[in-house]
C-alpha cells in the first residue's frame, strides 16, 4: 500500500477539522420546519462524506488511522477547554458563563459524543469497504448511501440514547433520533454528485483504487496501515 500522500493528509485534516467544528457548534440548537436539531447538522455529515472518500480510494486501514486521529484531536480539545475553564478568570472578564455554556459540555454529553462517533464512523467505513468488494467496485452510490444510512442511524441512535435517556420521553427520544438520522442521510444523498467527482478525481490523481479483500477489520489496530 502506498505511503501517506499530500492529498491524503489534506483530506485527513479536513476530516478532523469537521469533527472539531461540529462538536463546538453542536451546542446551538436550531429549528427547521418545527424540528429542533443541533447546529452540528451543518458540518458533521461532511465527516461521513470524507470518510466515504477515504475508504473508497485508500481503504479501511488508512481510514481507521484517521478516525482515531479525529478521536484524539477531539479528546485533546475537550481536555483543553476544561483546563482553561477552571483557571481563574481575570477580574474584568465577564465571559465565564458564556465560555462554560459553549465549551463546557457535561460528561454525559461528551461520553455520548465519543461513543457515537466511534461506532458510527467505523460502521460506515466497514460497510462501504465490504460493499465495494461485494459489488466489484460498481454502484458507488449504493456504497456511499448504504453505508451512511447504517453509520448515521447508529451515530444518532447511540448519541441521543446515551445523552438523553431518562430526560426525554421515549416517544420524543425516538422522534429525535429519526429526524436527526434522516437529516444527515439526506445531506449525504444530496452530496452524492460531489462525492463522485472527488472520488474519481482522487483515483486518477493518486493512481489508487483500493479493495479491502484481505483486510482484517480490527478497529484497534492503529499501529498498522495495512491489516
Amino acid at each position: 500500500m502506498p505511503g501517506l500522500t499530500t492529498r491524503f493528509l489534506i483530506i485527513a485534516v479536513m476530516f478532523v477539522a469537521c469533527l472539531l467544528v461540529s462538536n463546538i457548534t453542536a451546542v446551538k440548537l436550531i429549528e427547521i420546519d418545527g424540528y429542533v436539531l443541533p447546529g452540528a447538522i451543518v458540518i458533521f455529515p461532511i465527516s461521513y462524506i470524507i470518510g466515504d472518500v477515504l475508504t473508497e480510494v485508500y481503504g479501511f486501514a488508512k481510514v481507521r488511522l484517521v478516525i482515531w486521529l479525529g478521536f484524539a484531536a477531539n479528546l485533546f480539545a475537550v481536555v483543553s477547554f476544561a483546563v482553561v475553564g477552571v483557571l481563574p478568570a481575570a477580574g474584568f472578564w465577564t465571559g465565564q458563563e458564556a465560555y462554560d455554556v459553549i465549551l463546557g459540555a457535561t460528561p454525559r454529553i461528551l461520553a455520548a459524543s465519543f461513543v457515537a462517533y466511534l461506532i458510527g464512523e467505523f460502521a460506515n467505513s466497514y460497510i462501504l469497504a465490504r460493499l465495494k468488494v461485494a459489488t466489484g467496485g460498481r454502484m458507488l452510490w449504493l456504497r456511499t448511501i448504504g453505508s451512511s444510512i447504517v453509520g448515521q442511524a447508529l451515530d444518532s441512535s447511540v448519541f441521543i440514547t446515551i445523552a438523553f435517556w431518562g430526560i426525554l420521553p421515549p416517544k420524543v427520544l425516538l422522534t429525535t433520533i429519526a429526524v436527526l438520522a434522516i437529516a444527515k442521510i439526506g445531506y449525504e444523498i444530496l452530496a452524492t454528485p460531489i462525492t463522485y467527482i472527488v472520488i474519481n478525481w482522487l483515483k486518477r490523481s493518486e493512481g489508487i483504487d483500493h479493495y479491502d479483500r484481505e483486510t482484517r477489520f480490527n478497529p484497534f489496530a492503529v499501529s498498522r496501515l495495512q491489516d
